[in-house]
């Protein structure tokens, strides 16, 4: 006889959940909020669809915080595994010139959502609409939209982060979790943009301006990329792979260092031999010239060196490489990209089953980890859904 599973959330995770489960050993179910499925996946397709990184799976596992926590998962269906199996349900990818995967040109988000659907489709899952998990009963069986009650042999939670609210995903599951004994953390927001109490001449001159081909350090992390400047502070690339860090030196002092190093590719000493042997006289055109500093950068350093710095090439040199900008805060929850905060990694086992709950189980963005934009997070959803599927399959078999 088949076992019931009961899946409440239909992002990433949940759908490769119920592609990767045997439809020959449980009857799936999944249960969403929304009228239709995977809304905050079609999001991450806004302005181009990113589905994974094609970069070593030990580089790969490095990205998250903590690593350790999906090395399995990774391991087990990494990103050549995704892109082998998209291929085989139609969606086609190619590897863009920043080492991240996009399906073939021409193949909108939308087609990708529908490939995956039709492979539940086929598999006989059963898809419930508008059914909002609203708790447990007194014995444990799920309660959608305050009164139906569903019984099932296992249960699988996978309804996300507090970032973009508009997709489903707000996180009110947290209070029931919490009031139910689990072990949870307020959510944060991740890979966002974070606030900088800019000098007013500088902001309303560059705002909207790029920061190109630079790094961003905080603590012990460096990440090259790309910035924005926006009236609120900085975002971008470089900045969403240092969260972390800065969130670290947030949440413990409610201010952030971040450094900037505006030509990493070249050392001081390269640089100051530029700047020397430049026939300029004027300081800032010997930066645009010789050194290549586009107009926001220049204004950057002349907002946060003084006069006597700026005139002193040594010390400009050494500000260029590692200009300190203070961050005093970070965008709204809903604002964010990703969050981290959820369900405590403490409170589920290596197969992500809830250790106080039987037959219970989380997956996705409603744990509490974190990774860098670029394909990383919908890859380890993608990889965690995987995984827990085999676990049950596994499972099923060895009850036999």
């Amino acid at each position: 006889m088949k076992k019931s599973v009961s899946i409440i959330g239909g992002g990433s995770a949940a759908l490769m959940l119920a592609a990767f489960l045997k439809s020959e050993k449980f009857e799936v179910t999944i249960y969403e909020k929304n009228k239709s499925l995977g809304r905050k996946f079609l999001v991450a397709g806004d302005g181009g669809f990113n589905l994974t990184h094609s970069e070593s799976i030990p580089q790969f596992i490095e990205r998250y915080t903590p690593s350790e926590f999906l090395n399995k998962s990774l391991t087990d269906f990494d990103n050549e595994h995704l892109q082998k199996w998209l291929k085989d349900i139609g969606i086609p990818t190619f590897i863009g010139s920043s080492k991240r995967v996009y399906p073939e040109k021409g193949i909108k988000p939308i087609e990708v959502l529908n490939a995956i659907v039709n492979v539940l489709s086929n598999q006989g899952v059963n898809i419930q609409y508008e059914h909002t998990w609203t708790g447990w009963n007194e014995d444990n069986n799920l309660i959608f939209n305050g009164e139906t009650e569903v019984k099932s042999d296992y249960t699988v939670f996978a309804l996300g982060g507090g970032s973009w609210k508009v997709t489903g995903s707000d996180g009110t599951w947290l209070d029931n979790f919490k009031n139910h004994g689990l072990d949870v953390s307020p959510f944060q927001p991740s890979n966002c943009a974070y606030k900088i109490d800019w000098p007013e001449k500088f902001v309303s001159k560059h705002e909207g301006n790029p920061l190109k081909n630079i790094a961003v350090s905080c603590l012990d992390k460096s990440q090259k990329g790309e910035l924005v400047i926006t009236k609120l502070g900085l975002e971008g690339n470089a900045i969403y792979a240092v969260s972390p860090q800065i969130r670290e030196e947030l949440n413990a002092k409610k201010t952030a260092k971040i450094f900037l190093d505006l030509k990493p590719v070249l050392t001081e000493e390269v640089l100051l031999e530029k700047f020397k042997k430049s026939t300029l006289k004027n300081t800032t055109d010997i930066l645009r010239t010789a050194l290549n500093l586009s107009p926001a950068q220049i204004g950057l350093l002349k907002a946060y060196i003084s006069k006597e710095t700026f005139l002193n090439s040594e010390l400009l040199i050494a500000s260029i490489k590692k200009l300190e900008i203070e961050i005093i805060g970070s965008a709204q929850l809903d604002e964010a990209i990703s969050t981290t905060g959820g369900v405590s990694l403490k409170a589920v086992d290596k197969s992500f089953k809830l250790k106080k709950l039987k037959n219970t189980y989380c997956i996705g963005e409603m744990l509490d980890w974190d990774a860098p934009t670029g394909g990383y997070l919908l890859q380890a959803c993608f990889s965690m859904g995987v995984q827990l599927a085999g676990h049950l399959n596994r499972k099923r078999q060895s009850s036999k």
